[in-house]
């Protein structure tokens, strides 16, 4: 396969706001780890290769375990996830396949017990984050490297 187009080079003005708010979510509140499990699970949901290869390197250079980067895609059995990041990747998954039921009050409320209301703000601009970026990736064909 060969890439479509080049997205910052065709529209370099909407890249670079795509740019900003990866730059705002690095700056704010959210984990590291937990920022990268977002972008790993939606990259999952959405089959974004290009996403996935890119947030798993990006995990482990933070120190993410490799057990944990494995068993995300079936986080509801594995024991190895905090209940804070449970209720995060149900939230992910929740808005990723928003058509589903959309998000339901359950799954809102649950992380809204972890987090405050700024946090949970960051948290969700991620999850909308990574599923642009994803849509950027996946329409365009962009590839690992």
């Amino acid at each position: 396969m060969e890439q479509r187009m080049q997205m910052n080079a065709v529209n370099p003005q909407g890249y670079q706001a795509m740019l900003g708010l990866e730059q705002y979510l690095h700056a704010s509140t959210i984990d590291k780890k937990l920022l990268e499990l977002i972008k790993i699970r939606a990259s999952q949901i959405n089959g974004c290769a290009f996403c996935l290869e890119m947030h798993t390197k990006d995990a482990r250079k933070i120190g993410e375990t490799e057990q944990r980067i494995y068993l995300l895609s079936a986080w509801r059995e594995a024991p190895y996830y905090t209940p804070q990041e449970r209720s995060v990747l149900a939230l992910t998954e929740a808005i990723t396949v928003i058509t589903d039921n959309h998000v339901p009050d359950d799954v809102y409320q649950e992380a809204a017990e972890h987090y405050s209301q700024k946090e949970l703000a960051d948290i969700i601009m991620a999850i909308i984050t990574i599923n642009a970026w994803n849509r950027i990736a996946i329409s365009t064909l962009m590839m690992p490297v």
